[in-house]
């Protein structure tokens, strides 16, 4: 598809739905010199897949397939590790990386309409594995970066800044920005939440001695990394009304937890479970701002089809079509949709979406796969 595209088309499709492009320069001369975009997004092996992950990070990654880019996915077994994710049991890591996580993502690849063949799914253990030019890498990046910076990048892992972590957690942000050189990587993607590492990452680019990322003319240049929105959590926030300072702060406490039950829904939940967790779901009246059911409607539901039908009875209101996300938001500020009548919506739509995924995992071995985490009863 991408042969087909003009520099303007690539640059839509990569930068639609997005929170941020550092920077949206660097990307077009990436476009219009011919580059080879050289993509990934990492992820910890942590438990049960939700659409936070799955969803969200696939629905960025059809786009950059379709734009041409070599696409991989990271999992992270190492930083699992240092983050104490799945008991922190490397050999359980390693094995539910392997096992489940992938066939999550190829679950949820499924749903977006994208193929997992033309993915690359990299285990960090096999890239670190008798390479002694990653450990170099990562040391240049540690000594071109204050330790100052590293205490501030501690979020990227979930922690909060100044909270007290061991030594192997300092070495963390050092270790992500050396798998974006490691690997060659131009166009390095994540979530908003990974910023402070990306941050470092086109720090250094100029200063590493070892594994710079360069273009097909040899010279050096800063990875483009792209930041994807943050789907919320179906919970109420801890405070609310949220005060405008603290909006930046709260959403990404606030994104998808797989340890918050009730909170997120799984690639592979059933109907009922679908219908019962938005049925739940925090949804104020006639407020868009924090609006979980508003969030998922518009980097969900309207990412994928052009419309959203609302069935009721006719003495409220009838069914409804809405073929736009503002032309919904506007409708429910306004107090013309009730917010079950929404959920209940949201609802239909991510069980018809999600399909694909129930029946992957409907799959023996990948039920097995499935079975077997939800027996360890892990939820980071």
């Amino acid at each position: 598809m991408a042969g087909s595209m003009d520099t303007e088309e690539r640059l839509m499709l990569i930068e639609r739905n997005t929170e941020e492009v550092m920077t949206k320069e660097d990307l077009k001369i990436l476009l219009d010199t011919g580059e080879k975009l050289e993509h990934y997004i990492g992820f910890e092996i942590s438990g049960l897949m939700h659409l936070g992950t799955g969803i969200m990070c696939s629905s960025k990654i059809k786009d950059f397939l379709d734009a041409g880019a070599h696409c991989r996915v990271f999992l992270a077994d190492w930083h699992t590790w240092i983050n104490n994710k799945l008991g922190g049991d490397l050999e359980t890591i390693k094995k539910v990386a392997g096992g489940y996580f992938t066939e999550g993502f190829k679950a949820s690849l499924k749903c977006v309409g994208a193929d997992a063949e033309d993915v690359d799914f990299v285990l960090g253990s096999d890239l670190y594995h008798n390479n002694d030019r990653y450990w170099q890498t990562m040391i240049d990046v540690s000594k071109n970066t204050s330790l100052a910076r590293i205490n501030r990048s501690i979020t990227i892992m979930g922690r909060k800044e100044g909270e007290a972590v061991d030594f192997a957690q300092l070495i963390y942000p050092a270790m992500q920005v050396a798998d974006i050189f490691i690997q060659g990587l131009n166009l390095p993607h994540a979530g908003l939440d990974q910023r402070k590492a990306q941050v470092i990452a086109r720090e250094v680019a100029g200063k590493l001695k070892f594994s710079s990322v360069k273009n097909k003319a040899g010279a050096v240049i800063k990875p483009v990394a792209v930041h994807h929105h943050l789907i919320l959590g179906l919970q109420k926030p801890p405070i609310w009304p949220v005060p405008k300072d603290k909006i930046q702060e709260l959403w990404s406490s606030m994104k998808m937890s797989k340890s918050i039950p009730g909170s997120a829904i799984f690639i592979h939940d059933s109907e009922e479970e679908i219908r019962k967790k938005l049925k739940n779901a925090f949804c104020p009246e006639k407020i868009a701002d924090f609006n979980p059911v508003l969030d998922w409607a518009k980097y969900l539901t309207f990412v994928h089809q052009d419309s959203l039908e609302l069935k009721r009875p006719e003495k409220f209101g009838g069914d409804a079509v809405f073929e736009s996300y503002t032309h919904l938001e506007r409708a429910f500020v306004e107090g013309k949709i009730h917010p079950l009548d929404l959920k209940n919506a949201v609802a239909e739509f991510l069980i018809d979406f999600l399909k694909p995924a129930r029946e992957h995992f409907e799959k023996p071995k990948a039920r097995a796969m499935k079975e077997e985490l939800e027996q360890m009863k892990i939820t980071r």
